[in-house]
């Protein structure tokens, strides 16, 4: 426990300027940018004369100068307001609580298919390498990895939704249908299967590969040899050596692939018209609306830093040397 405070400690304290850099240059790039939110709504409005203009810029303190603006923007974040879109005409903070949870169930759930079949599929392979067992999954996990999310996404929505109608075409959950509890959780749940698969499955080929790979380095480790020399059964070799050191890597994998599926998500969710984090973003981005666009991208910062934060406590967890080095550092 003490470990895990320590660790956890350390990389918020590490944590905190990182995000200030984030925060700085996701503002002062969206300044260097070309139009603004108040331009979008006046050319959705075909135009307007100077006064309107000016009117709006003063509304939205877009008439102040770069250091005040930026001044003031980190000194709301401090108090956990994010800033109003212009677009939607609500609090950013809002927006994102709207949001945010169905994009993380999203990812939670392709992440948990991929990590855990993509595992699973690994020790297979990784179990007899060179064999035709290794090979087929091999070649499988390489053409799949090489698929693009949207295609694939496509592909599962001709086939499953539209020819077979055996799930639904697009949204997170059936529309008015007043569903409470369980039942509404059953019914997000298959609304979430062909996204999840879509978004999944790239990144299950990507699992998969490491695994077997580092199955293939540990059938050559010293303690392994000595373990067969001993006469234990193949199997207890594969699971509790092999595939036990193999492992440690994918965790890590967990972490930097935490931002890809974040990105991968937005894609999916233009695919399966689901309204979450990602499709946020797009609109934002059509809409030139930089406050909504700069609290995505902190709110996506934060939630890079707590899965990296929270893989770190899993990777201390499974190999002690992790937690000893960063308590005696």
């Amino acid at each position: 426990m003490h470990r895990a405070l320590t660790l956890t400690r350390r990389r918020i304290v590490s944590s905190i300027p990182v995000l200030l850099i984030v925060i700085v240059g996701t503002f002062l790039l969206l300044e260097a940018a070309p139009g603004d939110a108040v331009d979008a709504y006046l050319l959705s409005l075909g135009g307007g004369d100077a006064g309107l203009v000016a009117e709006l810029r003063q509304s939205y303190g877009l008439d102040q100068s770069l250091l005040k603006r930026l001044t003031l923007y980190v000194g709301a974040l401090l108090r956990f307001d994010l800033g109003w879109s212009v677009t939607f005409d609500r609090p950013v903070l809002d927006l994102i609580a709207e949001r945010l949870p169905n994009t993380l169930w999203l990812m939670g759930a392709a992440t948990a298919l991929a990590f855990s079949l993509g595992s699973f599929l690994g020790i297979v392979a990784g179990a007899r390498p060179g064999s035709l067992t290794d090979r087929a999954l091999s070649i499988g996990s390489l053409a799949l990895y090489a698929v693009p999310s949207f295609w694939l996404g496509l592909v599962l929505v001709l086939v499953f939704a539209v020819d077979l109608r055996w799930f639904p075409t697009a949204g997170i959950e059936t529309i008015a249908s007043g569903k409470t509890g369980l039942a509404r959780v059953a019914d997000i749940a298959w609304h979430l299967v062909l996204p999840v698969s879509a978004l999944g499955f790239i990144y299950l080929a990507l699992f998969l590969r490491m695994m077997r790979t580092g199955m293939a380095e540990a059938w050559r480790q010293d303690f392994v040899l000595f373990a067969r020399a001993k006469g234990l059964a193949r199997r207890r070799i594969v699971l509790r050596h092999v595939a036990r050191n193999a492992l440690l890597p994918l965790v890590t994998m967990l972490g930097l692939q935490a931002a890809a599926m974040l990105g991968g998500s937005v894609v999916v969710e233009s695919v399966f018209a689901i309204p979450g984090f990602g499709r946020l973003a797009h609109e934002a981005v059509s809409g030139r609306d930089a406050p909504l666009l700069t609290g995505i991208i902190i709110v996506s910062a934060v939630l890079v830093i707590v899965v990296n934060l929270l893989v770190d406590i899993a990777y201390a967890a499974l190999d002690p040397r992790v937690g000893s080095g960063e308590a005696s550092s």
